[in-house]
């Protein structure tokens, strides 16, 4: 925002004229609206070098600074903190800005960059678990704050097609097990059989040689139905999730480049009892397998082919992967072997991890009392808001129920930094009563319908910036800094702790305030409610959560 960079201008002057060689000038917003808009601690940081203490620094520096546009008031406070209050003509503009530009709160800073972020990950012949859903839910989200912050953003499906899973899934339904129309049943079957069955362990290993080398007709017919069955069935979710995604790669891909890969660099792995192995020690790490005495390629060497083949593909600046908290030590050492054989891509390569979902009830059953899938978690509470849906304003109830499921998961996941573990509370989830995502979506609906009634009744809004701003306008003003914020760490939790304060003050204000009462200020309530429904919904549109124009 202009004020900011205005004050810290003004800060670099000042310090600069105090004789003080400064270096970054941080700006915060207060925690408490009453003591301002911005504060910094420079006076804590520099007082060492001024030789004085931090509070007679602060006192000097608030002294020498002069107007500064946009600053209404500047007071010293604590120790030593500076507090900023903007005038009402800067937050009048932050209104204006909410209120008229669709893409309010967006930034150029990563204008010209090229982004991939690679996320959900199913796999065919398996199902939709939790962890496909949380990798969605955090990746979609970063995808957006990055588009959001001007970056080139192309999103990136890794789906592994071959291996194991797809050899145990397959014998399963060769042996009639399990009805070919229900994968993700027969890779159970199969996974317990191979676990516990010395001869099916065989001759599921034996499937599996053969959907490498493709040598068998009938297992590559029942190979061919099921990736495709999978596949399309996974586009049914992407489209509720609100996903397209714009590459898709595939484990049978990217095995045969990884092993090239490998193979090309002798000097960097090791053979180990008929394996092929990469010693992470040298790096403090761990080691790990390439290729298996039985000569097929690891998801290691997978990786490795899909670093090669997504730079081919769409050459990136940056290519982030949204994988599980547990999988990190895994991809240590995929990133340090990298670094060895893929020195040009290995410096674009990042991590982002995320935790596991456990529930508030304990162990959750689906619909058919199996353990819960993500695909089952989002029919349930879909189904659980129908009832809610059928008694809204909505024109179409069945999609406002699926629109609350989604709220109702994504929220729960993207308001825990990603690293952390969520505990799934499904009452508090399907809340209207705060901290989740229905109530954010409740909020932007009731703005909405504020902003209708308007219209009907012939009030045009106008921002009035005489009219002395409120704790509502003072927190609209953050948005564009939130999302700033949020995607300088790739962290969409920061823009959602955001969105559920401006949507508890503008519930809080909506309580207090009548809106539509006839005298010259219904005008600008109206802009600033109108402000309001802006923010919500390109806020939610950066979490991948549905905005409803009616509940």
């Amino acid at each position: 925002m202009q004020a900011a960079r205005d004050i810290k201008n003004a800060l670099k002057r000042t310090l600069s004229g105090l004789g003080i060689s400064e270096g970054k000038i941080t700006l915060e917003h207060p925690a408490d609206l009453k003591n301002g808009d911005y504060s910094t601690g420079v006076a804590m940081q520099y007082a060492k070098q001024a030789r004085v203490a931090p509070q007679a620094l602060a006192e000097k520096i608030v002294a020498e600074l002069g107007e500064i546009t946009g600053v209404a008031k500047i007071e010293v406070a604590g120790a030593g903190f500076i507090n900023f209050y903007l005038d009402s003509s800067a937050l009048a503009k932050a209104v204006e800005q909410a209120r008229t530009e669709d893409r309010w709160g967006a930034n150029a800073n990563l204008s010209g960059k090229k982004i991939m972020v690679e996320y959900t990950d199913p796999n065919p012949f398996k199902e939709f678990h939790i962890g496909h859903l949380m990798s969605n839910a955090i990746g979609e989200s970063i995808a957006r704050l990055l588009q959001f912050s001007g970056a080139d953003v192309k999103r990136a499906n890794y789906q592994g097609d071959v291996g194991p899973h797809v050899a145990k899934t397959i014998w399963a339904v060769e042996n009639k097990k399990v009805s070919g129309a229900n994968w993700g049943a027969a890779y159970v079957v199969g996974n317990q059989a191979y676990e516990s069955e010395e001869e099916a362990k065989k001759e599921i290993d034996e499937i599996n040689t053969k959907i490498y080398d493709r040598s068998d007709s009938a297992i590559n017919e029942m190979y061919d139905a099921g990736r495709k069955a999978s596949l399309a069935h996974f586009e049914e979710l992407y489209k509720i999730l609100g996903t397209k995604f714009d590459h898709y790669f595939f484990e049978s891909v990217t095995a045969p480049k990884g092993m090239e890969i490998v193979r090309a660099h002798p000097e960097v792995f090791e053979q180990s009892d008929g394996a092929i192995v990469y010693k992470g020690e040298k790096k403090g790490l761990h080691t790990r397998v390439f290729v298996t005495s039985k000569g097929l390629p690891t998801y290691e060497t997978k990786d490795l082919g899909l670093a090669e083949l997504k730079a081919e593909t769409w050459p990136f600046d940056t290519s982030i992967t949204v994988t599980a908290h547990e999988q990190a030590d895994y991809f240590a050492v995929v990133k340090a072997t990298m670094e060895d054989v893929l020195p040009n891509i290995a410096p674009k390569i990042q991590h982002v991890s995320h935790g596991m979902m456990r529930f508030a009830e304990g162990k959750m059953s689906s619909r058919t009392g199996n353990v819960i899938t993500g695909e089952s978690l989002l029919a349930d509470l879909t189904e659980a808001a129908k009832v809610r849906a059928a008694e809204s304003r909505a024109d179409n109830a069945e999609q406002l129920a699926q629109d609350v499921a989604v709220a109702a998961i994504k929220y729960q996941i993207l308001k825990q930094a990603s690293g952390k573990d969520i505990i799934f509370d499904r009452e508090r989830a399907l809340s209207l009563e705060g901290d989740s995502g229905p109530y954010l979506q409740y909020a932007h609906a009731r703005a909405q319908q504020v902003v209708e009634k308007a219209k009907e009744q012939g009030i045009t809004a106008m921002t009035d910036a005489n009219i002395e701003p409120n704790d509502l306008v003072r927190l609209l003003h953050r948005f564009p800094e939130a999302v700033e914020y949020a995607a300088f760490h790739n962290e969409p939790h920061l823009l959602t702790n955001y969105l559920l304060s401006l949507a508890s003050a503008f519930n809080s204000w909506y309580a207090q305030v009548h809106i539509l009462d006839g005298t010259p200020e219904a005008t600008h309530k109206v802009a600033l409610v109108d402000a309001v429904r802006r923010t919500l919904k390109n806020g939610l549109w950066i979490l991948g959560i549905p905005a409803p124009e009616k509940m």
